[in-house]
C-alpha cells in the first residue's frame, strides 16, 4: 500500500490524457476509495474517428468533442486540470505540466499515461505546414477552411480567366480508414454537395487522389475487402495512386516516387496528411527513466500487465504502448484503461493481480461514402449499406452525450439523406492561425504575460492612461474656456 494509503490519505491517481484511455480509465475509478486528477492538454475529449466529418463539414466539432469537465462533472472523487505534460518523475512520483508558461507539479500513488500519438511526417516535419494531419480539432478545422478555401478562391480565379486547377486538386496522403474518409467525403462534397453552389467554377470536375507508398489501400483490412475499397473510391471519382511515396510538397505542389523510380509531381494547394503516427513524446521520457525499449514509432515497450518495467505503479495505455502488436485504436485504449483501473482498485482491496492483458478485438470499420462502408468483425468481412448501419450504429454509440448522439443523427440525416452540410463555416483564422502561433518563439505564451510581468505592465499602464485623461480634460477645459469650439483651425 502507498505512503499516503498508510497515512488514511486517499489513494492518489494521475491520468494522463483526455482521450478514450484517459476518460475511461478516470469513469473506471468512480467506484474506487480514491483521488483521481486527468491532467490533459486540451478541455475536451475528442471522438478522433469522427475527425474527418467535422473537416468536411458534416459535424461541429461541439458534437465529437464535449467539455471534459462536463463529462466527469458527476464523478465526485475526479479532478480536471489544464496542462501539457512535460515530464514525469518517477523516482519522486510527481508530473509536470505547463499551460501558458505556467507549471504545475501534481504527485501521485498510481500513474495512468494515455497521453496518444501525433502526427508523423516520417522525418518531415517541415511537411506540416502545407499539409495538415488529423490529430485534433485544430487540424479539422483548419483543414475544413482549406477545403472551403480553395472553392472559394477557385471560384474568384475562374471569373478572372485564370487557370484554376490547382485549386480543384485536392491531395490525401495515406490510405489507411482515416484517409479513406476523408478522400471519400472530399469527393462527394465536390460531386454532391456544392455543385450547384458556385457560377464560375463546375465543382464535378475537382479532382481528389488519395496517395500511399504501401501496394494496397486499408492493409489492416486484408487484400479483399482492400481491393473492393479501391474499386468503390475510383467509382467516386477518386484516382488511387499506390506505391507512391511523397518526397516533397510545398505551398502549391506535392511531388511523389514511384517503386520504378518515376517521379510525379501534382499541382495542389490543398492537401491533407493522413499518414503514420508517433507515439507521445512522454514515451521517450519514460524510456530514458526504465530502459524500456521504444519502437521506431515511439511507442514504447510495457509488462503484460501494461506496467513499466521497475515501476509496478505506472500503467501505459493506448496508442502509447508497443506489445503484442496492438492496433492503434479505440477499443485498445478503453480495455487497456479499464484493466489498468481494475488492477488499480484490486491492489487497494488486496486482490489477487489479474492476469495479463488480453485484448478482444471488436472489429474494424471504415466508410467510403454514404451508404458504403467496409467492416471487418471476426472472420465476418461485409461491404455496402449494411457495412454502413454497422459504421453508423457503433459511431453513435461511442458519441459522449446524449445531446450529441442526437444532434449527430440529425446531422447525418441532413447530409446522407440530402445535399447539406450544416458546418461549412471556416474563417481565416482557422486555416492561418496554427502558422502564425508557431512562428512565435514560445508560441501561444508569446501572447500573455508573467504573472510579475503582467502586474509591473499594468501600473506603468494605469499610470500612463491617467495623465494621458488629465490631460484631455486641461485641453477639453481649455477649449470651452478660450471660446475656441467651431472655430476653423488655421482662421
Amino acid at each position: 500500500m502507498s505512503e499516503a494509503g498508510q497515512q488514511g490519505a486517499p489513494h492518489r491517481v494521475v491520468v494522463i490524457g483526455s482521450g478514450f484511455g484517459g476518460l475511461f480509465g478516470t469513469k473506471a475509478l468512480r467506484r474506487s476509495d480514491v483521488e483521481v486528477t486527468m491532467i490533459a492538454k486540451t478541455t475536451h475529449h475528442l471522438f478522433q474517428p469522427l475527425l474527418y466529418q467535422v473537416a468536411t463539414g458534416i459535424l461541429s466539432e461541439g458534437e465529437i468533442a464535449p467539455p471534459t469537465r462536463e463529462v466527469l462533472s458527476g464523478q465526485r472523487n475526479a479532478r480536471v486540470l489544464l496542462g501539457e505534460v512535460t515530464h514525469i518523475d518517477l523516482e519522486r512520483r510527481l508530473v509536470t505540466s505547463q499551460v501558458l508558461g505556467r507549471h504545475n507539479v501534481t504527485p501521485y500513488d498510481s500513474l495512468i499515461v494515455a497521453a496518444g500519438a501525433g502526427q508523423s511526417y516520417f522525418g518531415n516535419d517541415q511537411f506540416a505546414e502545407f499539409a495538415p494531419g488529423m490529430k485534433s480539432v485544430d487540424d479539422a478545422l483548419e483543414l475544413r477552411g482549406r477545403i472551403f478555401g480553395a472553392f472559394e478562391l477557385a471560384e474568384l480565379g475562374a471569373a478572372r480567366g485564370e487557370d484554376v486547377d490547382h485549386l480543384l486538386t485536392f491531395v490525401v496522403v495515406g490510405a489507411g480508414p482515416t484517409g479513406v474518409e476523408m478522400a471519400g467525403q472530399i469527393a462527394e462534397l465536390a460531386r454532391r454537395t456544392l455543385r450547384h453552389d458556385f457560377r464560375a467554377i463546375n465543382t464535378r470536375t475537382a479532382r481528389v487522389v488519395l496517395v500511399d507508398a504501401a501496394g494496397q489501400v486499408l492493409p489492416p483490412f486484408g487484400a479483399r475487402l482492400g481491393e473492393k475499397t479501391k474499386k468503390a473510391l475510383e467509382g467516386l471519382g477518386v484516382e488511387v495512386r499506390l506505391g507512391a511515396m511523397v518526397t516533397d510538397l510545398d505551398e502549391r505542389t506535392l511531388t511523389m516516387k514511384y517503386k520504378d523510380g518515376t517521379v510525379e509531381t501534382l499541382d495542389s494547394v490543398t492537401k491533407i496528411w493522413a499518414a503514420g503516427v508517433q507515439g507521445s513524446p512522454l514515451g521517450r521520457t519514460l524510456a530514458e527513466q526504465t530502459g524500456a525499449p521504444l519502437d521506431r514509432a515511439g511507442r514504447i515497450g510495457v509488462n503484460p500487465d501494461l506496467t513499466l518495467p521497475g515501476y509496478p505503479e505506472v500503467f501505459v495505455v493506448g496508442d502509447m504502448i508497443a506489445l503484442d502488436n496492438l492496433p492503434g485504436v479505440a477499443q485498445v485504449a478503453i480495455q487497456g484503461a479499464k484493466y489498468a483501473a481494475k488492477e488499480i482498485d484490486g491492489r487497494l482491496r488486496d486482490k489477487p493481480a489479474q492476469a495479463p492483458f488480453h485484448y478482444f478485438d471488436k472489429g474494424s470499420m471504415a466508410t467510403i461514402s454514404r451508404f458504403r462502408a467496409v467492416a471487418m468483425v471476426g472472420r465476418l468481412r461485409l461491404t455496402g449499406f449494411v457495412a454502413w448501419l454497422m459504421w453508423l450504429a457503433v459511431h453513435l454509440v461511442y458519441i459522449t452525450g446524449f445531446k450529441n448522439r442526437v444532434t449527430a443523427v440529425l446531422h447525418w440525416l441532413v447530409s446522407f439523406l440530402g445535399r447539406g452540410r450544416s458546418e461549412r463555416t471556416a474563417t481565416e483564422q482557422q486555416i492561418f492561425a496554427r502558422a502564425a502561433l508557431e512562428r512565435l518563439e514560445r508560441g501561444a505564451s508569446d501572447l500573455v504575460s508573467d504573472p510579475g510581468a503582467y502586474a509591473d505592465k499594468r501600473a506603468a499602464d494605469e499610470s500612463e492612461r491617467r495623465a494621458a485623461l488629465e490631460s484631455r480634460a486641461l485641453e477639453e477645459a481649455r477649449l470651452t474656456d478660450a471660446g475656441e469650439r467651431g472655430v476653423k483651425v488655421g482662421d
